[in-house]
């Protein structure tokens, strides 16, 4: 079945979305028209808002309302130490844990040059430029443990080391509360070799 135009509109914008397909967005779109009018101008109003004030951190590169975000300009915050991640969403599952304290660049992707993300795209330069100023003393390196991933950690980790820095990875491993069973070769690989002292 064919919709007006609008609605078929409206199905084909929410598909834009991670995770929803075809049968999704027609869903929602149809929830959004059905009982979810107020909902929708309100949904519609915050994302204009969101898309017209929210950029990003001048320091970090997170996502910000200001020049600087919270975490940049708190005082409370180590600036020798600073955490490198993929994107804004991995910020918020470090902070989850009330651990790190120090500060984070944010990479805004990972290196991959079929996908046109080169050194430029993920923010080097501005990176070198904050190693060059000799406040840094620690990165730790916090991509996701993909090919990609790993990449972009090897190349931070080769350029960090010409500043005489000290580059540490977050460990991988075995979740707590999994069973040695069902973990998969290459995560108990990963565990092993990482193993410490206790």
């Amino acid at each position: 079945m064919r919709f007006s135009p609008l609605l078929e509109q409206l199905i084909e914008t929410l598909r834009c979305l991670p995770g929803v397909g075809p049968k999704t967005a027609q869903r929602m779109a149809l929830q959004l028209l059905t009982r979810g009018r107020d909902n929708g101008k309100r949904l519609a109003q915050s994302l204009a808002e969101a898309i017209e004030h929210i950029g990003h951190c001048q320091q970090c590169r997170i996502f910000s309302e200001t020049e600087f975000c919270e975490i940049c300009t708190s005082m409370h915050r180590d600036p020798a130490l600073l955490c490198i991640v993929e994107n804004p969403i991995d910020v918020s599952a470090i902070e989850q844990t009330n651990i790190f304290k120090g500060k984070y660049f944010v990479l805004l992707g990972h290196l991959s040059p079929l996908d046109g993300m080169g050194p430029e795209e993920i923010g080097i330069s501005k990176l070198k430029s904050y190693f060059h100023q000799g406040n840094i003393q620690e990165v730790i390196i916090a991509t996701n443990p993909t090919v990609e991933g790993e990449a972009t950690a090897h190349y931070i980790s080769e350029l960090a080391k010409q500043y005489a820095i000290k580059v540490t990875r977050i460990a991988r491993g075995v979740a707590i509360g999994s069973e040695l069973e069902y973990i998969d070769p290459n995560t108990l690989a990963h565990a092993l070799m990482g193993r410490e002292l206790i």
